[in-house]
């Protein structure tokens, strides 16, 4: 009887150290992110699972997004059935941007796409093809799916984007049965940044080791640019943005694009300014700052000189007017028109930073033809 008693309490003890040691390894799994650049969003290992964090779902989030991606068919434990549940493979899926296409592509997954709203603006050869097979379902636009004909497709997912946290068109395609997740990387401040989050789209097709691969080779191309532009032996001065409702807007210091303009060795003349979006400033303080810039990048859509002058004849003033060293990133379009720099660029920061080094030090990169950064004549 001693023995029993000796023995049932051993295994409890056992037990309990398990269970603890088991509950250790799963808090030190969930230390290691998998992520190394991107702000927005996070993956770490619980075990054979994935916890999925969208860290910011939409500008000025206060709370994350959790979501436990799981293998088809997985048993559960009851301690993570807290989390919203994605299973996977992924063999039916809706996005909504544009932007979603090309990182399908790289993992060659553009074929689980079965829905996508305004497919007019899809550029992309591959998908197009898809298109003109009607392999792709219209469902209207983004701001306003058509719920009936995406439950009628029945999808196993969308990636959505969203302005805030009260979007009801998600709420209530959610309601429906149909997972939503937020995809928040067109809020991230660094080009690296944005391209990681091609391990975001890898995680619904276990693809994590070819995401991995590819994100390897955009990060090596876009280092190695760097070091190509660290040997520029002068920092020439750039001005971007143009007018809009009577207000200059452009990068701040902190933003996306003046982390390319720094990363190319350039000297933007708002470069110590705060602030991760943009600046809206008088014409007249533009003016002041940068009149004698000698480049002038991304200056909206305008496709021609003639066509920024006609806009607002204050634009030729500007050196880089005169001189007509403006360059923009919007006049190479797709067959409908659309830009192919924000459909494609995204996973591209090499090939974007290679354009702004090309122009701002043409001396450096001497057999490289920009692909994005056109001039403007």
């Amino acid at each position: 009887m001693k023995f029993l008693k000796l023995f049932t309490f051993l295994v409890l003890v056992l037990a309990q150290i398990s269970c603890k040691q088991e509950q250790k390894n799963i808090t030190q799994n969930k230390t290691n992110t998998l992520i190394k650049y991107a702000k927005g969003f996070d993956i770490q290992e619980i075990g054979k699972f994935k916890k999925l964090t969208i860290k910011t779902p939409y500008p000025n989030a206060e709370q994350a997004l959790e979501y436990l991606i799981v293998p088809k068919n997985s048993t559960i434990p009851d301690s993570l059935k807290k989390f919203k549940i994605i299973e996977t493979p992924i063999e039916k899926l809706v996005v909504t941007s544009t932007t979603h296409i090309p990182m399908l592509e790289l993992l060659d997954s553009e074929n689980t796409l079965v829905g996508f709203p305004n497919l007019k603006y899809i550029s992309s050869p591959k998908t197009r093809a898809r298109i003109e097979k009607n392999q792709l379902i219209e469902l209207g636009n983004e701001e306003n799916i058509n719920t009936e004909i995406l439950l009628d497709i029945s999808p196993e997912l969308l990636i959505g984007f969203s302005m805030s946290s009260n979007n009801k068109m998600f709420n209530t395609i959610e309601k429906a049965g149909i997972p939503v997740i937020l995809n928040g990387d067109w809020l991230e401040e660094t080009p690296l940044g944005r391209a990681e989050w091609v391990k975001f789209f890898a995680l619904f097709f276990n693809k994590e080791k070819k995401a991995e691969l590819i994100f390897n080779k955009i990060e090596s191309s876009y280092n190695e640019a760097v070091e190509i532009a660290k040997k520029a032996t002068s920092k020439p001065t750039v001005l971007s943005g143009v007018i809009f409702n009577d207000v200059w807007n452009l990068p701040a210091g902190e933003s996306f694009m003046a982390n390319f303009l720094k990363d190319a060795n350039t000297d933007y003349l708002w470069a110590n300014t705060k602030g991760r979006g943009s600046l809206s400033l008088s014409f007249e303080s533009v003016y002041d700052k940068g009149q004698h810039a000698e480049f002038w990048i991304a200056p909206g859509h305008y496709n021609s000189l003639e066509q920024l002058q006609k806009a607002n004849s204050h634009y030729s003033k500007f050196d880089a007017f005169a001189s007509k060293n403006i360059f923009s990133f919007t006049t190479k379009t797709g067959v409908n028109g659309g830009a192919l720099y924000y459909e494609m660029a995204p996973v591209q920061p090499d090939v974007v930073l290679k354009d702004i080094i090309k122009v701002t030090h043409p001396s450096l990169l001497k057999d490289y033809e920009p692909f994005y950064l056109q001039a403007l004549h």
